[in-house]
C-alpha cells in the first residue's frame, strides 16, 4: 500500500477521539453564549466567487487563497474568512431591514499560509456579526460577548486589546502622508518594529509634534489612562473622535463589569482592510497569536449593495484549543455510557435492553459478539474506548454489568 494515502497534506490534520469531543464541547459553549446575546445562526458556502474576497474588499491577498474554476470557467475560492460571506448574505436577505440584525456562524476557513510559520491552512472559526447598529454601545456589546465566550470556554486569564483604525488614519491624514509612506509605516507597526518606525519618521519632513505622536505609538498601550495620554498628543478630529468612541466603549464595558479583561493599543491596525473603526484582539498565555479578532466594518456591505454599518468578531477555535491545553485547563467531555455485547441467540432481548437505555438518555453501543473475539477482548476494547460500563448478555438470557471507566 502507498503510505502517502494515509497522510494529509501540509497545513491540515485529522481531529478525532477525545480531541474532537473537546472541540465540540467548546464550540457548543460558545454557541450558547452567542444565542444568549441574541445572535441567530447562518451557514454560508465553504467556497464562493473570487470577487467576494478580493483585495478591494480586503479579505486576504490573492496568493493566500485556494483558487479553482467551475465548469463555467468562473474563479472560485475556498473562503479565507467568513465575514465577507455574511456581508453578502445580509445584503441579499436583509436588504430592507434597517434595525439590528445579529448573525452567528461556525465553519472552516482556508488560507494558503507559509508552512514554516506553523499555521494551519484549514481552521475553524466561530463568531458573530452585528449589522445596522453604528453605536459605541454595539461595539461594547460585541466585546462583552467575546469575553463571555472565552470565559465559557474555560479561560480566565486573557486580555482583549482594543484599538481604533481611524486613530491611525487621522495621524496619516494629519501628517499629509501618501500611500507609499502609509504602507511603509503600516509595515513597521505590523512587525512591531517601533525603533525602525521612529528612525523612519525622524527623516521625514513633518513637524515635530507629528513626529512625537508616531514615535509614541509603542507607549500608547495599557489601561484606560492611555486614552488621555493620546488625547494630549493629537490635534486632528478623526483621531480625537476615535479616542472619544473608545472612552464610550470603556464606559459601557464598565457597566458590564468586564474592564479587568480589556486594555488599549492605539497602534493596532489590521491586515483586513475592511475595518473602519474599533478593532480588537484577544490574547492568552500559551499562544503567540490572537485567539479572537474583530472590529467595525462600516463600508463592507456597500460592496454588495447595502449601505449599513457593522461590527463583528471571529474566534479561532483551533488556537483557543491549543491555549486551553497549554494552560492545563481541563475540558469536561462525556463518554459513551454503555457497551452492550450479545450472542445471536439473545439478540431480541439485547436490542430491547439497549433501546430502553437509549430511551432513558444513556448513550449505548450495541454489538453482536463475534466468535473471533473473547469477552475479555471486548472488555479491553471497552476500556480503550472509555465506555463507562459493559453489559454482557449470557446464553441463558440474563446479563451481567461490568464497570469499565470512572470517566
Amino acid at each position: 500500500m502507498n503510505e502517502k494515502l494515509l497522510q494529509t497534506p501540509e497545513g491540515v490534520r485529522d481531529i478525532y477521539g477525545d480531541e474532537m469531543k473537546k472541540k465540540q464541547t467548546i464550540t457548543g459553549k460558545i454557541h450558547d453564549v452567542l444565542s444568549r446575546f441574541g445572535y441567530q445562526d447562518i451557514e454560508t458556502p465553504s467556497f464562493e466567487f473570487f470577487d467576494i474576497f478580493n483585495m478591494e474588499i480586503g479579505s486576504a491577498p490573492s496568493n493566500e487563497m485556494y483558487k479553482f474554476f467551475d465548469r463555467n470557467n468562473e474563479t472560485l475560492v475556498l473562503r479565507p474568512d467568513i465575514t465577507p460571506s455574511i456581508a453578502r448574505s445580509v445584503a441579499k436577505y436583509y436588504a430592507d431591514e434597517a434595525l439590528p440584525v445579529r448573525l452567528s456562524y461556525e465553519g472552516k476557513c482556508f488560507v494558503n499560509a507559509h508552512q514554516h510559520q506553523g499555521k494551519l491552512s484549514e481552521f475553524t472559526q466561530i463568531g458573530g456579526e452585528m449589522i445596522n447598529d453604528d453605536s459605541s454601545a454595539s461595539d461594547a456589546d460585541s466585546i462583552a460577548c467575546v469575553i463571555n465566550c472565552l470565559l465559557a470556554a474555560g479561560l480566565h486569564e486573557f486580555q482583549i486589546e482594543i484599538g481604533d483604525v481611524s486613530f491611525f488614519k487621522g495621524l496619516i491624514e494629519e501628517a499629509g502622508f501618501g500611500d507609499a509612506e502609509e504602507k511603509r509605516i503600516r509595515a513597521y507597526i505590523s512587525d512591531k518594529n517601533f525603533y525602525g518606525l521612529s528612525d523612519y519618521i525622524e527623516k521625514l519632513s513633518i513637524d515635530d509634534s507629528t513626529k512625537k505622536v508616531f514615535s509614541s505609538l509603542d507607549r500608547l498601550f495599557g489601561n484606560a489612562e492611555i486614552l488621555e495620554d493620546a488625547r494630549s498628543l493629537v490635534k486632528n478630529e478623526t483621531s480625537l473622535e476615535a479616542i472619544r468612541r473608545l472612552t464610550s466603549v470603556y464606559a459601557a464595558l464598565s457597566s458590564y463589569g468586564l474592564t479587568e479583561y480589556v486594555s488599549f493599543d492605539l497602534s493596532m491596525i489590521s491586515r483586513f482592510h475592511y475595518y473602519t473603526g474599533i478593532v480588537f484582539r484577544g490574547y492568552t498565555y500559551g499562544t503567540g497569536d490572537a485567539v479572537v479578532t474583530g472590529g467595525r466594518y462600516n463600508h463592507l456591505l456597500t460592496q454588495f449593495g447595502k449601505d449599513a454599518p457593522a461590527v463583528g468578531f471571529a474566534i479561532y477555535v483551533d488556537d483557543l484549543m491549543n491555549a486551553l491545553s497549554r494552560n492545563r485547563i481541563a475540558i469536561e467531555i462525556s463518554h459513551t455510557d454503555a457497551l452492550v455485547v450479545y450472542d445471536r441467540s439473545n439478540q431480541e432481548s439485547a436490542i430491547k435492553f439497549a433501546e430502553k437505555l437509549r430511551g432513558d438518555g444513556e448513550s449505548t453501543m450495541l454489538v453482536r459478539k463475534s466468535d473471533k473475539h473473547s469477552i475479555e477482548e471486548y472488555k479491553a476494547y471497552a476500556g480503550r474506548m472509555q465506555f463507562k460500563k459493559m453489559i454482557t448478555f449470557r446464553e441463558d438470557g440474563d446479563y451481567e454489568i461490568s464497570d469499565i471507566c470512572a470517566c
